[in-house]
């Protein structure tokens, strides 16, 4: 007793062999003109490039909120900071300082955003943005300073201004005029 079936039927004959599509082995139409984001699929002679991630995607390091950190930043991303940090920020990238967070020491940056506090100087950002919960004690010289009703500073602000226009105490053009005398 057998528990599978056999295959009696002899080898099949050419005839019965199915022959392969014609249509198929065409060279494709020359007006054929696959969509965009459908051609590095038919195309299988290279290998899938990955995508290029944005020319102005930046990567950006978080100090946590539960975190205190002593020491020195320094890099081209940007810094997001939502617990304590003492040292000196200095980043190509933006720096971000949250609501609750608290930085102590010198700032270097582009953007800068405050919303908690800082106790020191902003050292030639192009925009400052401080807002409604931030507070800042120490100067700012920055492109352009925004300030939200609500926000506390106690110190200079010298914003708008290029930077040959804006000089040191003792010895710039915009102190001989402080006498009137103007020589």
């Amino acid at each position: 007793m057998a528990f599978f079936k056999q295959n009696t039927d002899p080898d099949p004959t050419p005839a019965q062999i199915p022959k392969p599509n014609p249509v198929l082995k065409e060279t494709p139409r020359s007006d054929f003109t696959p969509r965009p984001e459908i051609a590095p699929m038919l195309d299988t002679n290279t290998a899938p490039k990955p995508n290029p991630a944005p020319a102005q995607a930046r990567k950006e390091s978080l100090i946590a909120s539960d975190i205190t950190i002593e020491g020195k930043i320094e890099g081209a991303g940007s810094v997001r900071i939502a617990g304590k940090f003492k040292g000196d920020v200095n980043v190509q990238g933006d720096l971000t300082i949250e609501t609750g967070a608290k930085l102590t020491g010198s700032v270097v940056a582009n953007q800068v955003v405050i919303a908690g506090e800082l106790e020191g100087n902003i050292e030639g950002a192009a925009r400052v943005d401080l807002q409604q919960t931030g507070a800042i004690t120490g100067d700012v010289k920055a492109g352009s300073l925004t300030v939200a009703s609500g926000a506390r500073m106690r110190g200079q602000a010298i914003f708008g201004w290029e930077d040959e226009k804006i000089t040191k105490p003792g010895g710039g053009k915009h102190d001989k005029m402080e006498n009137g005398s103007g020589s």
